[in-house]
């Protein structure tokens, strides 16, 4: 399949395309909003010239946010538009450069010739960065058809994304080698791009971004407030985060093992997706646990069982409270989340066995000690349990765990010289 026949499809399938948008809207109502955005009409008005940078959704939008704030500083006099795919990831954008009048955002067109040259001539960038894995052939070539250079940067790809991608060489190939550099996250992952047709001139291992993860003094500070205030501070705590469907039941079964050792141990249970707050919610409550939802600012008392996470933008808060942490999307085959936030506010890290979305990530972390994998209730029961019963293990895993993180950092500095030899900025 070319680029020619890909065009035709996708316009053959708009229909669905806004029976997906209908469905989604069922659930989250932010999904029928600002639908004229991703046709490129109705585009608030942009400064021109500057640099654009893509992150599809929350977890890009927060792994971006060092880089955007690096490049405000680098280049005072350029603006920065970014943009996203999913409601969430544009309210993480809004709250994160909240107070930043340079930063222009909305939300990006689909795939289309005539919707990405709107929007490329409506924003006009110098530079477009595209985070991770999130490629798009029209996007590509109307932005090479206007000598825009385009950078994948923090790039990663599976296994499994490379198979795919190769089954459509014809497609593929002409758009990886219109792309102007790829700052590839491991040496495996760079050889797959350029088996795929990437340049080799253009390919750098750069490492992830997401070691260089700073922690605000604040952020601790504030957490030690509220566990001194919640009278949590000597109670057991675990955070299970970013949990998807099917795993919420798991984290409630092992919290209820938890409280026959420990009858005080709090979990604080952060579902990915705000639309299923409620749903988790409701679960907590017929499963006879006294749930607390975050979003209420109701104070945890000591009869609280569990913490619902139910805001936005408050997951490295809710790891602070924490003494470990679950990290989810890895009971289910779904490649797992970052594990690299808990690791950076020192806490032992578990996670369940489906982690290929972070493979050498999580390789780094097992291999040194800071994390356990689990697989089912018993499993994450006990490694939980073992955490709270050994702090001087937990200190043990937490400590190997930033010294992950300090030996891999870096590749923000590297990519930052990528982007300006690239565009020559």
């Amino acid at each position: 399949m070319n680029r020619t026949l890909y065009t035709l499809l996708f316009h053959l399938g708009l229909p669905l395309v806004a029976l997906r948008l209908w469905l989604r809207a069922r659930k989250a109502p932010a999904y029928a909003q600002r639908v004229s955005e991703r046709f490129s009409f109705g585009l608030p008005p942009m400064q021109r010239g500057g640099i654009w940078v893509h992150a599809v959704s929350v977890g890009e939008s927060i792994a971006a946010a060092p880089m955007i704030r690096a490049l405000l500083t680098r280049y005072p006099q350029l603006p920065i538009t970014v943009t996203c795919m999913t409601p969430t990831g544009s309210e993480r954008i809004k709250a994160l450069f909240a107070d930043e009048p340079r930063i222009q955002h909305c939300y990006l067109p689909y795939d289309l010739p005539w919707a990405a040259g709107r929007f490329l001539d409506h924003v006009a960038p110098r530079l477009g960065v595209i985070m991770e894995t999130e490629l798009w052939p029209n996007h590509i070539h109307q932005c090479a058809r206007r000598g825009i250079s385009v950078v994948l940067a923090n790039a990663r790809l599976s296994e499994r994304s490379a198979r795919g991608y190769g089954r459509f060489t014809k497609l593929t190939r002409p758009m990886l080698a219109e792309m102007s550099g790829f700052a590839v996250q491991t040496e495996t992952e760079a050889q797959r791009f350029l088996d795929l047709g990437a340049r080799r001139d253009c390919v750098e291992v750069t490492g992830s971004i997401k070691f260089d993860l700073s922690i605000d003094p604040q952020l601790l500070m504030r957490a030690a407030e509220l566990r001194e205030q919640w009278h949590t501070r000597q109670r057991p705590t675990w955070i299970a985060a970013s949990t998807h469907a099917g795993e919420d039941e798991t984290v409630l079964a092992a919290h209820r093992q938890l409280l026959l050792r420990h009858p005080d141990a709090l979990l604080i249970l952060v579902p990915r997706h705000p639309e299923r707050f409620n749903s988790v919610y409701d679960l907590c409550q017929q499963q006879g646990f006294e749930t607390v939802r975050r979003s209420t600012a109701q104070a945890v008392t000591s009869t609280t069982s569990v913490l619902l996470g139910d805001t936005m933008g408050e997951l490295l808060f809710l790891y602070a409270l924490a003494d470990c942490a679950f990290v989810g999307g890895s009971l289910v085959p779904n490649g797992g989340h970052n594990l690299l936030e808990p690791a950076a506010l020192a806490k032992p890290v578990l996670s369940g066995p489906h982690l290929f979305n972070f493979l050498e990530i999580a390789a780094l972390l097992r291999q040194a000690g800071a994390l356990e994998e689990v697989s089912d209730v018993a499993g994450l029961a006990v490694a939980v349990q073992r955490l709270f019963d050994q702090p001087q293990l937990a200190r043990i895993m937490a400590d190997a765990g930033l010294t992950v993180m300090r030996a891999n950092q870096g590749a923000l500095q590297r990519l930052l010289a990528m982007l300006a030899r690239v565009a020559k900025l």
